[in-house]
């Protein structure tokens, strides 16, 4: 029987995995992104993985179906990136170069967030469910949508990039994009941290500084802080929860899903936070007297991504 490949493209680590035709992962491998090394030498990178992932697996080329990849960006159906805004490509060829190297192989693109929703529709939290939408937060934010028991993208690919609306004006820092006010300059780990980081150079005092230096500050640091009352920490995760309640609620009044499903890094404080974030988004909605989109946590974790690119078909 056939298997397929998936290919999570992150911003640190590129994961892959053969899976069987049921979405089992069979063997893995990763690699670092190296983002600053460019897009050609990534692609170089990607292929020897894929290469190496073959031979070490003992699966040939001609046992394979598709490669699916999923990336931080948006792209053609031709397997051109139109871009990718963290790791800096603009307009890069990465399906044509794969699918030369694996010509009798099946190459699809589509967007991270996506293809993790459709490994979640698929096997894990919202398996069956006809509408939902999942939102990862780490680097960044990203959106995948599922609209009729079907992944939504939009006429051109790009229309699941939640992270980029626009739900504030005149935040401190600009997203990657250009824009200003983008809902993953509010609500994604580096805007946490990022808020965080200012308080203090502002001059409040916080834990943080106590095991910290500034730059090392990270996302579960001031969530950690938030648990023991630290002032900047809960600021900085009071300020994530508003934002994130108004972007929330703008989702159900567009989409109206039966669930919400939350992946990423900062899924981990799930936990945490859900029982205020769950109140805030109560009180935006426009029914108050209907029932409510259920938000939950994900269930596949890190290989949600590999499993729902080895699903694009």
């Amino acid at each position: 029987m056939k298997k397929n490949i998936g290919i999570d493209v992150g911003g640190t680590t590129i994961k892959s995995g053969i899976t069987d035709q049921n979405g089992k992962i069979l063997y893995r491998a990763q690699i670092p992104t190296n983002v600053n090394s460019g897009f050609d030498a990534i692609a170089q990178n990607m292929i020897k993985m894929l290469e190496d992932l073959l031979k070490n697996s003992n699966v040939s080329q001609e046992e394979i179906d598709t490669i699916g990849i999923g990336i931080p960006g948006v792209a053609k159906e031709d397997g051109t990136i139109y871009y990718c805004t963290n790791l800096h490509w603009i307009n890069v060829p990465l399906g044509q170069i794969i699918q030369k190297h694996f010509p009798t192989v099946k190459v699809m693109i589509e967007n991270d967030a996506t293809v993790a929703a459709i490994a979640e529709y698929a096997l894990g939290s919202i398996k069956g469910v006809k509408n939902a939408i999942m939102l990862t937060l780490g680097t960044g934010v990203g959106g995948g949508i599922i609209i009729d028991g079907k992944k939504y993208s939009g006429s051109q690919q790009i229309g699941s990039e939640l992270g980029h609306m626009v739900i504030g004006d005149n935040n401190f820092y600009d997203c990657n994009c250009g824009c200003n006010g983008c809902f993953e300059t509010y609500c994604s780990a580096t805007a946490v941290i990022k808020y965080a980081q200012k308080l203090i150079t502002d001059g409040e005092k916080s834990i943080l500084t106590e095991k910290y230096t500034l730059e090392n500050i990270d996302a579960k640091a001031v969530f950690d802080g938030y648990v023991l009352k630290d002032t900047v920490c809960i600021k900085s995760v009071d300020r994530f929860l508003e934002y994130f309640s108004t972007a929330i609620a703008n989702l159900i009044k567009i989409f109206d899903p039966e669930y919400i499903v939350l992946g990423g890094g900062m899924s981990a404080a799930f936990d945490l936070y859900i029982g205020k974030l769950e109140k805030l988004v109560a009180q935006k909605i426009l029914f108050k007297e209907l029932p409510i989109s259920k938000i939950i946590k994900a269930e596949l974790g890190n290989d949600a991504g590999i499993i729902g690119a080895a699903m694009l078909k």
